[in-house]
This record gives structure tokens, sequence and C-alpha cells, in this order.
């Protein structure tokens, strides 16, 4: 074993160096940095992604996504109980309903009969009628092979709705349509065929919409698009329905794949992918790439410019600045840490499990920043982590931010997603913000 990596049975928590991953490679990642291979430690940002109802845009919040839609959480207590918090916020009073599991449901199935019933008391009670009810089961469904699909459609027959599935599996996420996955493709399924649009393109990937100055909106409006729907911006079921009118769709999350393929053999609807990138010629191929296969032209030469000053512009304000950076936040971690590497920064550690798609990055890491430590979220000897050994300037996403609770952070979680040139622009500033909010903080306690 060398020297960058610690032995999983000492008091030290595990990580890998950037040159010793790289040179593994994709088909030998480490045993500690698959979550699937070991119990799991479950950080901060393990918690927000096993309990997807606590914060953020979880399965239960984003198959919530139809206007118009509620949910019949189908669970025992125990697993239904941090739903409730999703109540209080707005928008979302009066669109959770539960069937609660006892453990003769549990051993039998029963509850299963008792679904159809449940969603026609739901109709009933509601005065303004829902568009569609969403099923959301838990991993006790997963473990009783429940036939989710059948029980929605008698469902539907029963209550005269349309009634869809939704999995809280965490049992599934490392298999090969984890719980997002799903859930994506789940909120796209009642779309039906329509005339297709020369002038429509939908945006799919995320729940929330993009920043509002993002580029991309005006690069689209002058290649011709004159209607760009995301479904954050259906205001109304039938304005959702519409999106069956796109002569194509750009995919701007991974996540979203199995949704785009789906569409595409349904309703004949071509799609797109674009990466969110913070590279800033990367970003650029993208658009040039992107405008090549669409048979267009697109002139983002302002904006790259002025992503270029905002860059320098930082990189002058602070030019020496160590980075840890975390996979709790709306980028991916090692592209991220790729990015401020070539800006001409530091980068510590990445908290992030490496999937083989990321080796990408990480072999370039590694060329250019070899000592950098890779670190797993899931890994249980992630108890002992020490912050003192790898001190940091400043912390990228809540889970860096927990393991290194001194030091500036930038959550950089919103539910409005960051997206090309803008998306790096907003990076940096918001950086800025912290690390003068935090220099003030000092400042200020020096005096008291």
């Amino acid at each position: 074993m060398k020297e960058s990596q610690n032995k999983t049975g000492s008091r030290n928590s595990y990580y890998i160096s950037a040159r010793d991953l790289a040179e593994l490679g994709k088909d030998r990642i480490p045993e500690e940095l698959v979550s699937g291979r070991h119990l799991i430690y479950s950080s901060p940002a393990t918690l927000a992604f096993n309990s997807p109802g606590a914060q953020g845009f979880g399965v239960k919040r984003a198959a919530l996504a139809i206007p118009g839609s509620v949910m019949l959480l189908v669970a025992p207590g125990c697993c239904g109980r941090n739903t409730t918090i999703l109540s209080e916020i707005p928008g979302y009073e009066n669109r959770f309903f539960y069937l609660l599991m006892d453990e003769t449901d549990i051993v039998t199935g029963r509850h299963l009969k008792k679904i159809p019933e449940a969603v026609c008391e739901v109709y009933d009670t509601l005065k303004e009628k829902p568009s569609v009810v969403m099923i959301c089961i838990t991993c006790v469904d997963a473990l009783l092979g429940t036939d989710m699909e059948r029980v929605c459609r008698k469902a539907s027959n029963k209550a005269g709705i349309p009634v869809l599935p939704c999995y809280m599996y965490a049992l599934t996420r490392e298999g090969r349509k984890p719980p997002m996955v799903h859930v994506r493709q789940s909120i796209y399924s009642l779309l039906e065929k329509r005339k297709r649009r020369r002038s429509s393109v939908n945006i799919l990937g995320f729940f929330a919409p993009l920043i509002s100055d993002c580029e991309l909106y005006d690069l689209l409006g002058r290649a011709g698009v004159k209607k760009i729907r995301e479904i954050a911006g259906c205001q109304s079921f039938n304005e959702y329905m519409e999106m069956a009118e796109a002569n194509f769709n750009l995919v701007l999350n991974p996540e979203a794949r199995y949704a785009a393929e789906d569409i595409r053999k349904r309703l004949g609807i071509p799609s797109v992918e674009l990466t969110r990138l913070y590279q800033l010629d990367k970003i650029r191929k993208q658009y040039s790439l992107f405008a090549a296969a669409l048979g267009i032209e697109i002139d983002d030469s302002m904006y790259y410019q002025e992503a270029l000053e905002a860059v320098d512009c930082f990189k002058k304000k602070y030019p020496e600045l160590t980075f840890s950076i975390g996979e709790g936040c709306n980028a991916n971690a090692f592209e991220l840490s790729l990015a401020l590497l070539g800006y001409g920064f530091s980068v510590a550690e990445i908290f992030a499990d490496p999937q083989p798609g990321d080796f990408v990055y990480i072999s370039k890491i590694a060329d250019v920043s070899p000592g950098t430590r890779i670190y797993s979220n899931l890994e249980p000897t992630m108890l002992y982590y020490d912050c003192s050994e790898v001190p940091s300037d400043i912390t990228v996403g809540k889970d860096a931010a927990y393991y290194h609770p001194g030091t500036t952070n930038l959550m950089w979680s919103d539910d409005i997603q960051p997206f090309g040139y803008r998306g790096l622009i907003h990076f940096f500033k918001e950086c800025e913000k912290v690390l003068e909010t935090e220099v003030c903080y000092r400042e200020g306690d020096k005096l008291l």
C-alpha cells in the first residue's frame, strides 16, 4: 500500500492521492471509495441523500414537479416522518398524504390493496382536484418485490386520474436506475405526442430553473428558439403538456438521460446533452460543438470575455487560495477542482466518490496536483477525519463545511442552478462574498 493510502483498520480517515488513484484507473477504484462494498458512514452529505425529504430536491420534492400534483407516501412511520418538514415549505402545503404501513402490511403486503382506495380518498378530499397522484414507496416494497406499475394502473382506473410511481429506494442507488434517475423519467411520462415546433426546446435535468441571467437562454434565442420550457417554469398542467411540442430536448444533467431516451422512443423528440462545466475553455468548446451539432452559429465571445475578466479579477484579489471541494454542491467535484487548479489555485482535498466517468478529470488533476487527497463521504473511517492535517482557506459544499467547521465556506447548493459562463461568474462572486464576510467578521471580533 502506498504512502498516500491510509489503512482502513487504523484510526485515520482513508484517502488516496490523485496520482495514485489515476494510476489505478477507472477499473480498479479502491473498495473504500465504492459505497456498495462496505458499511456506510452517514456524514451530512449522505444524510441529505438518504433522507430525500429532508432538504433539497430529493425524490419526494422532485416527484411533485408536475404542476397540480400531490403525493401519497406509502411507508412505515419512520420513513415518512421527515416528509412533514417539506409540508412547511411554501408551495407544498396540502400536497402530501400518508398511508402508513404496520407490521402486518410489511409481512403480508396487505397495504397494496389499500392504495387504490387511498388515492380515491385523496382525490375526493381535495376541493382543487390534482392533476396526478404520485405514489412514493420505500425500501420495504423493494424488498417485497412490489409491482408498483401494476398497482398504479389499478389505482388510476379506480380514481379516474393519472397515478405514477416514484421510488425512494436507497438500495438501488448503486444500480442502473437510481431513485433520482427514475423520478426524472416518471415526471415526463405523462407527455403525449403532439406536433413538434421547430422554435420550441425543452431543458431537462433540474427541478429548478437556471440562473436568470444564464447566457444559454440568449444563445438559444439568437439561434431562432422562441419557446424554452423547463418543468420548473410550467405554471399549469396544460403548460406542462406543451413540453411535448419541443423540437429537441436539451439535457443538462446526466441523471435525465433515461428520461430523454424515453421521450425519444415515445414521442420522437431527439436530445442533445450539455455538461455543467467550470473550465472556461471547455465551456467555449462545448458551445462550439453544440452549434455544430445543430447546424447553427453561436457567438459567445461576449460571455467568454466577461467570464475571463471575472476570473482574472478574483485571481488578482486572492492570488493564493487553497480549496477543499465537497460533492454536496452544484458541480462535479472533480471537474470543479480541475478548473480551480487551472486558474492557479490549490485544491487540497476532494470529498467525493469517483465514478469511471470522472477519470477524465482525475488523470489531469494528478498531472498538476498529484498530492490532492480524495476522500469518500461514505467511508466509515471518516469518523476519524482531522481537518488540521490539511488546512484550507475556503471550502465548497456542505460536506466540506462539516469537515472544516472553522473555515470559510461556500455552500453553492441553491435550488436555482448555475450553468455556463454566468455560472462560473456567479461562483467566483459568491466565493468573494463569503471571503469578504469572513474578513469583516474577524476584524470586528478584534475590535471587540
